[in-house]
């Protein structure tokens, strides 16, 4: 299959329709270009605070009612545009509220047959924390696909391997994220290309890029989009199977081989996946030894 990592910019809309052609002209390009799955990133959602005006667009609490009232009309959209063009598509993620006091941050897959499942974050961010008080989800999925096993974790949680280690059983991994800084883009693209070392698998990362200066939450925003594998047999020495550009809008795309995955977990040089399990839990076997 081939996989697609969205580098997507945030962008004004003054009715609902402007953000109904912007998606329909990606999910179009994408597919367009052969995509079988496309991954949107983290929070990429927040733009649609913008149908409710600027000053419910630069309120954190305010937006974040805003964007989740939109989220059944936005599943609708893109089960849509996953049947129409034969595509699954990782949905950028969203404040919902489910019931509860606070919001998740909730990723959504689609696929071309009308289905959706759903992603929560697990681990929040400090300013998702405090100021914004959005909260954690409570379980990991692994999705069973037409185009194999797929898990995803948001941004930060890919930076915690006992989650990536959860998931150990999935093909592709994907990892959508929203990272300001610079040192933030690499700190997730290194847990992504950490979890695809560890689980032999590949992990597709998305990124928002540029300014969304109407926006306290994701005014400045850091990435590209990127496609890791293990540095092993039958991938790149590197790991990395595709980048982007730094902050350049687009789709990254790579060619993704499931016997590939499956050959390198029986006949790797290394076996991380397999092995991890040769030692009992690490908290057990640790013994204090005073040096002083």
């Amino acid at each position: 299959m081939k996989v697609a990592a969205a580098a997507y910019p945030l962008d004004w809309f003054d009715d609902w329709s402007a953000y109904v052609a912007k998606i329909t002209r990606w999910v179009q390009e994408a597919a367009g270009e052969g995509a079988d799955l496309l991954v949107f990133p983290e929070y990429g959602a927040m733009e649609l605070s913008t149908l409710d005006g600027a000053a419910v667009a630069g309120d954190l609490e305010r937006s974040l009612h805003a964007v989740s009232r939109r989220m059944p009309d936005v599943d609708a959209l893109h089960l849509r545009l996953a049947a129409e063009f034969g595509v699954h598509i990782l949905g950028a993620s969203a404040p919902v509220f489910d019931g509860g006091a606070r919001p998740v941050n909730r990723a959504a897959l689609y696929t071309p047959k009308g289905q959706k499942g759903v992603q929560d974050k697990q681990i929040m961010t400090m300013f998702e924390r405090d100021p914004w008080n959005v909260t954690n989800g409570e379980a990991l999925t692994v999705f069973d696909t037409t185009l194999g096993k797929i898990g995803v974790l948001i941004c930060y949680d890919s930076e915690f391997p006992l989650l990536g280690r959860a998931l150990a059983d999935v093909d592709v991994l994907l990892v959508p994220s929203c990272t300001e800084a610079l040192a933030g883009y690499w700190r997730v693209r290194i847990g992504a290309m950490a979890r695809a070392l560890e689980n032999q698998c590949v992990s597709v990362m998305s990124s928002i890029v540029g300014p969304a200066e109407w926006s306290e939450a994701v005014d400045q925003n850091t990435g590209m989009g990127g496609i890791f594998g293990p540095p092993d047999t039958g991938f790149p020495a590197t790991g990395v199977l595709a980048e982007g550009v730094l902050n350049k809008p687009g789709w990254t795309y790579a060619d993704v081989d499931l016997e590939a995955i499956a050959h390198v977990r029986r006949d790797g040089v290394v076996r991380n996946r397999t092995h991890w399990d040769e030692r009992p839990e690490p908290g057990k076997t640790v013994t204090i030894c005073p040096l002083r």
